[in-house]
């Protein structure tokens, strides 16, 4: 400071043909020490102003102070600034950085050339935060700089995540007992790092006990009260403080400081009592008393926050100074200039102080920050005329750099960051610059740190680890340990689906819907598609049978279309036949549509072709099916029932039945259409892609319309069993409908139980086994016989087959006669004949009443003919059926009805007359048209008569040629009586 103000009073700028004076109080580091000398020239002031100059001398008048510079300590500065406050005497302190001196409503007249203590906590923060710590342990100064600056540093760590395991108060008037319990305090904690906001002298007790216990293995965050103090940063304490980083000030540059400084001597300077302290330590003797010094003088102590010393020594223990001493000669903090921080920011403060005496000095009235723009007078300015100045002051400093404080009255600057170094020349403690702190730099940006440079414990080069917990590696978290602090955690692994790919992640982030969690929960993947493709193994085997069901089917129209005037396929109903096989083909060919990725326009067209298919399959069937029951359950066909019985009506009512499922389709389609529908909820690490019905009960309408008509198919078919088999194969029919019953109810629960591609499977199947029923049962046993049976596909075996129906009928309508009749002779007293036997054949036991001759034997076993056995109860008749050429039918039929009349009216029993009309000439194909004749029912054969009129029936005029007639055939009985079944020559 004295360096400072000689500097301006020499200069010829700055206050020219003006003269600073100054008065230098020692505080000794306490309050009452500071607020006696505040009181001093305070006083004096208060004197001044009461302008009493013409009642005494003044020729020794002190002059009024108009600013302070000081103190070093906050809260030395915090009492001080309280007293100048109240008279508008401006402040500007050097070291004091407590966050609580920037509250101008408290402390008005206080500014400073240092950095508030705000961003110093925050700074430490930072730095806690780089290197990954977060379990540390606090110790601050019990006084106005400690408590607010830890303070501030709980509330930033607080924002990190950084928990503090201890938090204690020191002051250098601390007994031993308390430095013993925060020294125990210490030794016992986990915590590796320590945060320090204190002064050199509060902490140096504590630093010295660690010492003494050797307390190592700790990291020391220092606050820039004690990062560079010489009472500290000694070698003997470097093996217990060697791992500290700290904060300094931005060091200046003072130019003439250093000669300054080499010219200090206490004999050419009497009345300063700090060059007399200063001298005695450097080379530790003593002056004697033999000059006179001023009152301030007599009394020093080093106190303020860097530290000079540990007192005076006394006469007894050091040699006299002898005047001659080489300043140069000697190593001494004192006389180091090359990092000059605190000594910097005083020589500002003072420079500050005279730039605002040197805007009053240079004011232009009218531009003046007074009452309508006046100025102060300079030879009569008063010290809150100063301090005004000193709010709106902007000058640049001899480095270059603006200056001027801000509405706090903080002056904003930035931090070097030094860690201690053991000096390998001599052993002393050195700071090395390892980083710096911006504090005009955005959040995140503000802290550079070179690791490079930085020695922990002043050797090694790896981060000490201080944490409360070990790391927890990608894909786990941190969980929480009920009764520990936040940072005290265990690891938890990330639960399936989530993922993270951080060092101590607080929480798993979430895959996004389309992926899933590795194995190590460290990142996220795909999840696997799924659906029921063409190249894996089921859907290959699928369309392997759906393109075989195709191709049989195929193979069957071929054969069908081949042999298509065969009578076997003209009974068939050959036309309902090709329609029946085209629809197979397309029930085949629906299933593909099951197979592959389902898009949109799939899922809307696989349901309604499917649905559409076995419709028309069924009712093919169905009309296949009732119009041959039809048939052959009526009467004598007239007009109406070949109007009613022609093929385009049966197309037509296939036609209706597949209709009314088009309606449902399009009703299902247009309200809610299926759509591809990509399902992540049935499995996590599996999207299934299906179709997303759109409506189930549309769905289900579909399949129980086809289930109806399958039921009324399956009723008639039951119905028709007994009806010949090259007409309508009852039998085969009836079992293809139980197949169809039987996949499509096991196909219910298998839909309802199955997910993802296996639904579209289940249809599939569904789809194939219903459609390999129905090829097999109805059209397999027809192409057996037609490629490897023609013997059978002849007019012959069709007529056969007729013929033989027609006699099973008449034979139960006879039995049943008979029955009636023998009931009803029972009834009038007895019957003296013989009853006929409940056993009727063709063959009796008996010896044949009309035996023929051998020849003639071996030529009726020459003729075509066929045999039929039809069982009732315990009776069993045999029919046979031959055929001779048509020119001797004429006198067989005659001899045949005058034999037939006379066994009628010689009969014993008087047995029913009944008459059986065979079908034996046909205008087209047996079943394929209206145009033929039908075996007359058992109710029609009772009421006609057989004696009187045997009439032949007209042919049709589309009819074809006339086929050989049948013989009449006798029907002998083991009663005794025999019955005579005619038949008409056609």
């Amino acid at each position: 400071m004295i360096f400072a103000i000689e500097e301006i009073n020499s200069s010829p700028t700055l206050l020219p043909n003006m003269t600073l004076g100054y008065r230098i109080f020692d505080t000794c580091n306490t309050v009452s020490k500071a607020l006696e000398a505040t009181l001093s020239f305070v006083a004096q002031n208060k004197i001044d102003s009461l302008n009493l100059d013409e009642f005494c001398n003044c020729s020794e008048h002190i002059p009024s102070t108009i600013a302070v510079v000081g103190a070093t300590g906050s809260g030395i500065s915090t009492a001080v600034a309280n007293l100048l406050g109240l008279f508008y005497i401006p402040q500007v302190s050097y070291a004091s950085s407590s966050r609580l001196l920037s509250n101008k409503n408290q402390f008005k007249s206080f500014l400073r050339t240092i950095p508030n203590d705000e961003h110093q906590a925050t700074a430490m923060a930072d730095i806690i935060e780089y290197f990954r710590w977060n379990w540390v342990g606090t110790i601050a100064a019990d006084d106005d700089y400690g408590r607010p600056g830890i303070e501030k540093f709980r509330e930033e760590a607080e924002e990190r995540d950084i928990c503090i395991d201890f938090s204690e108060l020191i002051s250098q008037y601390s007994d031993e007992e308390e430095i013993q319990q925060v020294v125990e305090v210490i030794q016992n904690s986990t915590a590796r790092v320590i945060v320090v906001f204190s002064s050199g002298p509060d902490l140096e007790p504590l630093i010295k006990e660690i010492v003494r216990r050797n307390i190592t293995g700790k990291i020391w965050l220092a606050s820039e009260a004690w990062a560079s103090s010489s009472l500290i940063a000694m070698p003997e304490f470097f093996r217990v403080i060697g791992s500290t980083i700290g904060f300094a000030l931005k060091a200046g540059q003072i130019p003439g400081f250093r000669e300054f400084l080499q010219k200090v001597h206490p004999k050419k300077s009497t009345n300063n009592g700090f060059a007399k302290e200063f001298w005695e330590e450097t080379f530790n003797c003593y002056l004697p008393d033999g000059s006179k010094s001023s009152p301030a003088s007599t009394s020093f102590h080093k106190g303020h926050e860097e530290g000079l010393g540990a007192g005076n020594g006394t006469s007894a223990f050091r040699p006299p100074c002898t005047g001659d001493e080489n300043i140069t000669s000697v190593e001494t903090p004192y006389m180091d200039y090359t990092h000059l921080r605190i000594s910097y920011n005083v020589y500002l403060a003072v420079y500050s102080i005279a730039h605002a005496l040197q805007d009053i000095y240079t004011c232009t009235p009218g531009k003046g920050l007074f009452t309508n723009g006046s100025c102060a007078d300079i030879k009569k300015v008063e010290a809150w005329q100063v301090l005004k100045h000193l709010r709106h002051l902007n000058f640049t400093n001899n480095m270059g750099e603006q200056v001027d404080f801000d509405e706090f009255g903080d002056l904003v600057g930035n931090y070097s960051i030094i860690n201690w170094h053991l000096s390998p020349e001599d052993g002393s403690v050195v700071f090395e610059e390892v980083g710096h702190y911006n504090v005009y730099a955005k959040k995140g940006e503000r802290l550079f740190i070179n690791e490079n440079k930085i020695l922990w414990g002043g050797f090694s080069k790896e981060v000490p680890f201080s944490n409360c917990s070990r790391d927890c590696l990608p894909g786990t978290r941190k969980g929480i340990i009920e009764g520990e602090p936040t940072c005290c955690f265990e690891c938890v692994d990330c639960p399936d689906g989530e993922y993270s790919d951080e060092t101590d992640a607080s929480a798993c982030d979430k895959c996004p819907e389309d992926y899933w969690s590795n194995e190590n929960h460290t990142s996220c993947i795909p999840k696997q598609i799924e659906f029921l493709a063409w190249t894996e193994p089921f859907g290959i085997a699928l369309t392997l049978f759906a393109v075989l069901g195709i191709f049989l089917t195929s193979f069957v129209l071929g054969v069908f279309t081949k042999f298509r005037n065969t009578p076997i396929v003209k009974a068939t109903n050959r036309e309902l036949s090709y329609l029946l096989l085209f629809s197979l083909l397309c029930c085949f060919s629906s299933s593909l549509f099951f197979i592959g990725e389902p898009q949109n326009w799939t899922c809307r067209l696989r349901q309604p072709a499917f649905g559409i298919s076995f419709v028309l399959c069924i009712s093919c069937i169905l009309v296949k099916t009732n119009r041959v029951l039809l048939v052959f359950e009526a009467k004598i066909p007239t007009s109406l029932h070949r109007k009613w019985w022609g093929l385009n009506l049966q197309f037509l009512l296939v036609f209706l039945c597949t209709f009314v499922q088009i309606v449902i389709c399009v009703i299902w389609l247009y309200t809610a259409p299926p759509s591809s529908y990509r399902n992540h909820e049935l499995e996590d690490e599996i999207i299934f892609i299906t179709c997303h019905e759109g409506s189930l009960m549309a769905l289900g309408f579909l399949i129980g319309y086809t289930c109806l008509l399958a039921a009324i198919c399956f009723f008639f078919a039951f119905k028709s069993r007994k009806l010949p088999e090259n007409f309508n194969e009852a039998k085969f029919i009836t079992f293809s409908m139980l197949i169809f019953f039987i996949v499509w109810i096991s196909f219910i629960p298998a839909y309802a139980s199955t997910y993802g591609k296996f639904v579209s499977a289940v249809e599939v199947i569904a789809i194939l086994a219903a459609s390999f029923g129905l090829l097999a049962c109805i059209f397999f046993n027809k192409v057996y016989i037609i490629l490897f049976k023609p013997s059978r596909n002849t007019i012959e075996e069709v007529r056969c087959s007729t013929a033989a129906h027609a006699f099973k009928v008449a034979a139960r309508a006879t039995l049943r006669r008979s029955n009636v009749s023998r009931k009803r002779s029972n009834s009038l007293g007895g019957s003296t004949g013989s009853t006929p036997s409940s056993s009727i054949s063709s063959k009796s036991n008996h010896e044949d009443p009309f035996p023929l001759p051998a020849c003639a034997e071996r030529q009726r076993q020459q003729q075509r003919g066929c045999k039929q056995k039809v069982s009732f109860g315990s009776g069993t008749v045999t029919l046979s059926l031959s055929f001779e050429e048509p020119q001797k039918n004429a006198m067989a039929n005659r001899n045949a009805k005058r034999r037939n009349s006379l066994e009628a009216q010689n009969s014993d029993d008087s047995l029913m007359r009944h008459r059986a009309l065979l079908p034996l000439q046909i205008n087209e194909p047996l079943g394929a048209e209206p145009g033929f004749h039908a075996a007359s029912s058992p109710e029609t054969s009772s009421q006609e008569s057989v004696a009187g009129d045997n009439k032949e029936e007209e042919p049709s005029p589309e009819a074809e040629p006339s086929l050989p007639s049948v013989n009449s055939r006798n029907f002998i009985g083991t009663g005794g009586g025999s019955v005579t079944e005619n038949t008409v020559h056609s």
